[in-house]
């Protein structure tokens, strides 16, 4: 896990990297929100399967594969909770999540079934898993959906699916569609910036 302690503060973001990415890119993705470093803690957490990356042997991760999906969820947040537990999720005042890519599922599975209650959910390029969209324990917190206008992963239509199922479940939320791929731009920065001051 790797955490930013630019702040005292006792709001507290807890981020999930993208597949083939490590908790280090996922924390400068995460510094990069506007008022981030100012206002919250940052604690990014890097998946347990864990592989060197092709080109440059760099230690990279994923959260799961198809295989014991079950298994591995049940590990990955409870791994999730220890990471929030580490990082003093106790003492924070608002934990929110933050997840890209892979870790969008992550970041919505730790959000409503870790121990720590969220304030809100930020998901970019990942969609809503299904194991969550039947039945959830607690409700849900006001998420924060972006989708790039060219994304071929976390497609138009997936990013329309997730909406109509939050509409369906009255759960606050809000889409920034952006101009961009799979991929973190300026565009959703800002944006994720403004929606964790709303929070």
């Amino acid at each position: 896990m790797e955490e930013a302690l630019d702040s005292h503060s006792d709001r507290l973001l807890v981020a999930c990297h993208g597949y083939a990415q490590n908790a280090e890119i996922m924390l400068d993705d995460a510094r990069g929100i506007p008022g981030v470093k100012e206002g919250w803690r940052v604690a990014s957490v890097q998946g347990l399967h864990r592989f060197y990356s092709r080109g440059d042997q760099a230690v990279v991760a994923s959260w799961m594969t198809r295989q014991d999906r079950d298994l591995a969820i049940a590990d990955n947040v409870a791994y999730l909770d220890r990471a929030v537990d580490r990082a003093g999720g106790g003492e924070a005042r608002l934990i929110a999540f933050l997840g890209f890519s892979q870790g969008a599922a992550m970041a919505y599975r730790a959000a409503l079934r870790g121990r720590y209650p969220a304030a809100g959910v930020i998901a970019l390029g990942g969609d809503i898993p299904p194991d969550l969209q039947v039945t959830t324990e607690r409700a849900w917190p006001p998420v924060l959906l972006g989708a790039g206008a060219r994304d071929v992963w976390y497609t138009a239509d997936k990013a329309s699916a997730d909406e109509r199922f939050l509409m369906s479940r009255a759960v606050r939320h809000e889409i920034v569609r952006f101009n961009g791929a799979h991929e973190w731009t300026d565009e959703f920065r800002e944006a994720a910036g403004r929606w964790l001051r709303s929070l």
